[in-house]
């Protein structure tokens, strides 16, 4: 069963290519390779011990869907694609609704067109903004959107609802609204690859004890949270990726169109940014050295899921600690420094 991954050499979709792999289905990555290595295929054909199928292209063109479309027998699509830097989007905002909007809107003419009637969409828990009561439930109002980017999530989730309810649409879709990825598969030959100086807490962790940055930015001391840092719901990119797959398999077995839902994904709890520093710490025996800067435009005091849903719905929960997906991490960066 070919599924198309939008975005598929990235972070997340990296992962779940191999977890897609692992449960029988044919990934097709689509990827510019704007935030991304080619280098990446190379390691998930050593780890899947497959060939992989990759197309470099755009979202934003239509006559790629048009040649993958026809060339594949295309059962469902993950999108992935998308810019995600809140602190980018602020400063560039058409950039983000170009890329993460309009693409969107050319993904489902596109799936409508060609009658593929399964979606899942990479969402994210910014669409909260700052949610009024903690953990967050996908029935908590959807806050207006503190950056450009969460607004680009929230705008594609409507988007995404109305295609679905449109007469004759024959679509059924899943939003996944993830907390904060980090980790790395096991094998250390795929983990987050930003381009440029990471706009994320943990990448720009790990390359600070490596020594390619300096001291590691805290930003902001001053919130209103048992330390003063920031809190965030930080889980490893192999849960993450294995709910795709149980989306996938969920829609593929619902018969009835049109449907559409959305879930958090997350692991129910929340760490400041001292907490992961300290667990990193614990996890590595390597010494974290930080300074505090000022607050972020578009950051957020502290968000963390609730999970029942995609418990009871989805049949998923997260297996991995936060340690081990800081020590996968650091086992990534590691292995980063050597190739």
């Amino acid at each position: 069963m070919n599924i198309l991954i939008t975005g598929g050499a990235g972070f997340i979709g990296s992962h779940t290519y191999v977890v897609l792999k692992e449960n029988g289905f044919t990934p097709i990555i689509v990827d510019n390779f704007a935030n991304s290595s080619t280098m990446v295929l190379d390691r998930l054909q050593e780890i899947t011990l497959d060939e992989v199928t990759c197309i470099e292209g755009d979202v934003n063109d239509a006559s790629m869907y048009d040649q993958i479309f026809n060339k594949y027998a295309i059962e469902g699509v993950i999108h992935f694609a998308a810019y995600k830097a809140v602190g980018e989007s602020v400063e560039n905002p058409l950039k983000y609704y170009r890329n993460n909007v309009a693409a969107t809107v050319l993904l489902l003419e596109k799936m409508q067109e060609y009658g593929i009637k399964n979606l899942v969409f990479s969402s994210s828990c910014t669409v909260y903004g700052q949610p009024e009561s903690l953990p967050v439930t996908e029935s908590a109002p959807i806050q207006p959107a503190v950056s450009p980017y969460g607004n680009s999530k929230q705008i594609c989730e409507e988007i995404i609802r109305d295609s679905v309810q449109a007469k004759n649409a024959h679509l059924k879709a899943i939003s996944l609204r993830y907390f904060n990825p980090i980790g790395a598969h096991k094998s250390a030959l795929i983990g987050e690859l930003p381009i440029g100086p990471p706009a994320n807490l943990v990448p720009f962790l790990t390359q600070s004890v490596a020594g390619i940055r300096g001291p590691l930015q805290i930003f902001g001391d001053d919130y209103p949270t048992p330390d003063g840092t920031a809190i965030r719901d930080y889980i490893h990119v192999c849960d993450l990726a294995e709910a795709h797959v149980k989306a996938l398999s969920y829609l593929l077995k619902h018969s009835d169109s049109p449907y559409y839902d959305y879930f958090n994904i997350g692991t129910g709890m929340g760490s400041s940014v001292l907490e992961v520093i300290h667990a990193f710490e614990k996890a590595t025996g390597k010494k974290v050295h930080y300074e505090i800067k000022p607050r972020r435009s578009g950051d957020i005091t502290a968000v963390y899921a609730a999970t029942n849903k995609s418990k009871e719905v989805l049949n998923w929960s997260t297996q991995k600690s936060l340690e081990e997906a800081l020590l996968d991490s650091w086992k990534w960066q590691e292995q980063l420094l050597k190739s």
